[in-house]
């Protein structure tokens, strides 16, 4: 069985789009827990809670990685941030129960992807992201570093990579509006 997630109801047929690899793909996971993390963009929701108006293409915010035995590790990077994300999104996990795989490779561990557009088998309603996390944690499938057990080496590591991702962002204002918003004490020398 091959995962996918969406916020969009009722969809038949995935079809490819070009993502930041900028190759039309489709996305999958072999494991339903790690397509959670794609029910909520921090920055569009963000944006949209503070009224920032924008019409192009959404910055994602990604923030997992994944530890040596393949679990998915959800990591907060400023306050509350899982539950500011996640919680009162509701979406869907769609399944299909196979797929003619790319020959595009990721470094994500289960996920792969397909150029061919293809039908679904089956799919469930998340009534909210939050809670769906949450139950993933708890049974042992994901884990989750919230913001107060990052080490100084990482907030140290997070200061840097905000201060960067400031800057080269000048083509998504939304993108500098959500790091505004959640890291300003990172950017207080920067001007808009």
């Amino acid at each position: 069985m091959y995962y996918h997630a969406s916020e969009i109801k009722d969809i038949e047929v995935l079809e490819p789009r070009t993502s930041n690899h900028g190759i039309p793909l489709i996305y999958f996971s072999k494991k339903r827990e790690n397509v959670l993390v794609y029910l909520s963009n921090a920055v569009e929701k963000y944006c949209k809670e503070t009224n920032f108006s924008y019409n192009g293409i959404w910055q994602k915010w990604a923030a997992y990685g994944f530890r040596k035995e393949g679990k998915q590790r959800i990591e907060e990077y400023y306050p509350n941030a899982l539950e500011k994300t996640y919680k009162g999104v509701s979406g869907y996990i769609y399944m299909v129960d196979e797929i003619t795989e790319s020959n595009f490779q990721t470094n994500i561990p289960d996920v792969t992807s397909t150029d061919i557009s293809v039908k679904i088998s089956d799919v469930e309603f998340i009534p909210d992201a939050y809670t769906a996390i949450l139950e993933a944690e708890k049974n042992g499938l994901i884990s989750i570093m919230r913001y107060e057990e990052m080490t100084e080496k990482m907030r140290e590591w997070n200061r840097k990579t905000i201060k960067k991702e400031y800057e080269e962002a000048v083509e998504h204002p939304e993108y500098r509006h959500f790091l505004r918003g959640n890291f300003s004490e990172f950017l207080e020398e920067f001007e808009d």
